[in-house]
């Protein structure tokens, strides 16, 4: 499919409250794998959607080579369809039911096309995602969010599309899924488009667009490249206004130091004029030269400055607004070895109390987990096995149905995935001091500057914040509270942040001292944040695994 390609000229849009998204945008993306990065809140998701044609966008034009499918972020699915009806071959496999039967009405023939292969390329399609389990009339409402996902992916597919758009498809995966989709996403030999923060699977594109202040900007080889590149790009241009600021400099002195000179050359003049005893229409001839002399030369330096000031500028705006956390936390120290958090036999029960309704989580005798300071432990395995519910346990927040409990004295912070630790009525600084009533306003100010909250966004309600931004004020508040945490738990913290805020994320993580428990599916985070433990909750058993292979 070397034909599908993605043409866009001179795109223009802007939300019905006047927002401006694009103006003159103009790219094309060719056959091969592309990923589309950028922070949150820059248009990624509408580019996709004005390129599918589900936005009608102020001004150019979008063309489009090929059959298109795209599975947005949010699937438009409600929960009474079947898997055959998602996977859009209902209406295909009844007509060629009918004509097995006999029935050669022309109008099923139509309908199958070229799809007589349907039932076999469906099955095929969906082992291949793992969703082999699934049966054509299961309903939507029975299936995980990451089956769901799967699913739609496995629809997009099915249509043999020429070009691909994918919103985030790894969002509620488990790490078997996404592994499942990044060897599906291999074999396609088309155009894709993709929009996603998981790193891993931006490291099997054949380029990276970057949607940077309005422009698209190519960089090939995948998200590594991108990033070495970027590097670079910013160690020139940190050099290039280091250069231009001494230029600034410079020309600041020597224009200085010229009127100084000329300064001193007119009052050396006025008093050697005086002394000579000139006619005075002599002397002011020769004083009004001198000054436009001086004059001529002050404009002279005045433009060099000028001019050096706007290579400062220009140097300036090749720069790239980091935003990294910079953060000490000698607070959330703790001994090596110190016993957190002791579980025996841990057994729990969701749902009614009647054993025949309850669900049982884990298995067995139960679960058995010490966790001990300062260590840093990755939680994995598949989606639905409980691992949610042991952190719940882990923080006090579920009792155990039976089994004994044993915590350290000191404080337990747990982030969940819906980030609803702070009032979201109250401003971050106000936030920030419920957690830390002690520390002096100015101290409290000065760290959330660490955490990128300054001046007026200090005072910004919670609940305004995008998502990045509320996971930061949250880090500051569960961070730098008192007492500051020895024992950290996190739930899916990556899901949904831009790459930045991913980075921010393990900045602080970083520079956090204590011990963590982090659930996660993201193999890329779970290492570049130091985790030296890994265990996985599957069937009901939690198991020691060591790190997996890169």
């Amino acid at each position: 499919m070397s034909d599908a390609f993605i043409v866009c000229s001179n795109l223009s849009f802007t939300w019905p409250d006047d927002t401006p998204v694009f103006q003159d945008l103009s790219f094309t993306v060719g056959s091969g794998s592309t990923g589309l990065v950028a922070p949150n809140g820059t248009g990624k998701s509408t580019l996709l959607k004005l390129i599918a044609g589900e936005l009608r966008p102020g001004g150019g034009s979008v063309s489009v080579s090929g059959t298109l499918g795209h599975l947005p972020q949010t699937l438009p699915l409600t929960g009474d369809l079947t898997v055959a009806e998602v996977l859009g071959i209902a209406a295909i496999v009844h007509a060629i039911d009918a004509v097995e039967s006999g029935d050669v009405d022309e109008e099923h023939f139509t309908t199958i096309g070229d799809d007589w292969d349907i039932e076999e390329r469906t099955r095929a399609q969906l082992d291949r995602l793992g969703l082999d389990a699934l049966a054509p009339d299961r309903r939507l409402s029975t299936l995980s969010g990451g089956q769901v996902i799967s699913l739609g992916l496995a629809a997009q597919l099915l249509r043999r599309p020429g070009v691909l758009l994918l919103d985030e498809p790894t969002n509620n995966l488990d790490l078997d899924a996404r592994h499942k989709l990044y060897d599906a996403l291999e074999d396609f030999n088309g155009c894709l488009l993709l929009v996603s923060h998981d790193r891993a699977l931006l490291d099997r594109m054949e380029r990276i667009a970057e949607l940077d202040r309005g422009e698209l900007r190519f960089h090939g080889g995948n998200f590594t490249a991108y990033e070495e590149a970027v590097r670079a790009e910013q160690e020139v241009a940190e050099k290039n206004v280091r250069n231009a600021e001494q230029e600034l400099k410079r020309e600041k002195r020597e224009m200085q130091q010229a009127r100084e000179r000329a300064e001193r050359r007119q009052s050396n003049a006025a008093r050697n004029l005086k002394s000579a005893g000139l006619p005075r229409i002599f002397a002011g001839t020769m004083k009004r030269g001198a000054q436009e002399s001086a004059g001529r030369a002050g404009q002279m330096h005045a433009g060099r400055v000028s001019e050096a000031r706007a290579r400062l500028d220009e140097a300036g705006r090749a720069l790239r607004d980091e935003q990294r956390l910079t953060l000490d936390l000698p607070d959330t120290r703790v001994p090596a070895g110190r016993n957190l958090f002791l579980g025996e036999r841990l057994r729990v029960r969701l749902g009614d109390k009647d054993a025949e309704i309850a669900k049982e989580v884990f298995t067995g005798e139960g679960v058995d987990l010490t966790v001990r300071g300062p260590e840093r432990i990755a939680l994995t395995g598949p989606n639905g096995t409980g691992k949610s519910t042991l952190l719940r346990l882990l923080s006090g927040d579920l009792a155990p149905h039976s089994g004994e409990i044993k915590r350290a004295d000191g404080r337990i912070a747990y982030l969940s995935q819906r980030l609803d630790l702070l009032n979201p009525d109250r401003t971050v600084a106000e936030n920030f001091a419920d957690y830390a009533p002690e520390r002096p306003e100015s101290e409290r100010m000065n760290l959330l500057a660490r955490f990128l909250f300054r001046g007026p966004r200090a005072h910004l309600p919670v609940g305004v914040l995008s998502g990045g931004e509320r996971l930061r004020a949250t880090l500051a508040c569960v961070l730098c509270a008192e007492p500051a945490p020895h024992l950290l738990l996190l739930d899916e913290p990556t899901n949904n942040l831009d790459l930045v805020s991913a980075g921010q994320l393990e900045s602080a993580l970083d520079s956090y001292q204590g011990a963590f428990v982090v659930v996660s599916h993201d193999e890329r985070f779970l290492r570049a944040i130091g985790v030296n433990r890994w265990l996985r909750l599957a069937g009901g058993e939690l198991t020691e695994t060591g790190a997996p292979e890169v």
